[in-house]
């Protein structure tokens, strides 16, 4: 690409709820000088206008792999794109469609809510984007935070790849002077596991963190989460619930379920013997 050339970009949905993208046209003040610095061949949200067999040097994807189509439909995303961004946590993790993942099986689910065969929407366990192609790039949150990917797409217009945030929401607080809500007042909040990015904007507010941004990868300590909610007397599944509302997917919050269902199980199976 020569420097005359100005980047190609295109602008994905897969399931979700098209909220990432809505926040992208949110950029009013800056939008159209932003995208006239691309060529934009794919925007669902904002144009009818696509161009399906161009390649792309980014590739902006919200939503969560749910169906075949969605598969079939990111793999080709995939074929025709440099650098893929991952938008939202429907597309970093599968978000509120895979809170149940692990508890119950999509034949279920499918059963239970709907009353048909699990083929008949064509489904798949719902998860992340990177489960199934590579992604450069990850911009958490539900919705995402307008200068977060205002930051990452200015970054990437200069050349250079924008750092991913790897700490806490309990940093954010930190640094406003806001009161430790768990500690202080001991209401439920998982900030200290929790993605940064949001400039603590709940607990500002005097609401504690329900986990919208998601998991920090590799570094939550969920069972130390647990722990301390136990402590504040609040119920084990009512914390597990919590956790898996926008984790479901997150490895220590599925191996975290796995084991309380299976002491759940053992305290059942006790109850019936001795009665």
């Amino acid at each position: 690409m020569t420097n005359t050339q100005k980047p190609k970009i295109g602008i994905f949905s897969l399931t979700g709820c098209g909220g990432d993208q809505l926040m992208i046209l949110n950029l009013e003040p800056i939008l159209l000088d932003l995208l006239s610095r691309f060529e934009i061949k794919d925007f669902q949200e904002a144009s009818s206008y696509k161009e399906e067999e161009a390649e792309l040097d980014i590739a902006l994807v919200e939503g969560s792999v749910s169906t075949k189509t969605d598969l079939e439909k990111l793999k080709k995303i995939r074929e025709r794109s440099k650098m893929i961004i991952a938008i939202g946590d429907c597309a970093i993790g599968g978000c509120v469609q895979a809170m149940r993942n692990g508890q119950m099986s999509m034949e279920e689910r499918m059963r239970k809510v709907y009353g048909v065969d699990v083929d008949y929407y064509d489904v798949l366990e719902p998860k992340g984007i990177s489960s199934y192609v590579n992604v450069e790039l990850e911009i958490p949150g539900c919705p995402i935070e307008k200068s977060q990917v205002l930051h990452a797409i200015t970054s990437l217009l200069h050349g250079d790849m924008p750092e991913e945030i790897d700490y806490p929401v309990c940093v954010e607080c930190k640094l406003n002077g806001y009161p430790c809500l768990l500690v202080e007042k001991g209401l439920p909040c998982l900030g200290p596991i929790i993605t940064a990015g949001c400039d603590a904007r709940c607990p500002g507010l005097g609401l504690d963190c329900i986990g919208c941004r998601g998991p920090i990868r590799d570094e939550s300590n969920v069972a130390a989460e647990l722990e301390v909610l136990l402590e504040k007397g609040y119920d084990e599944e009512y914390i597990l619930n919590r956790l898996r509302f926008f984790g479901g997917n997150f490895e220590d919050i599925q191996k975290l379920t796995k084991r309380i269902s299976e002491k759940s199980k053992g305290r059942r199976n006790s109850h019936e013997e001795d009665s």
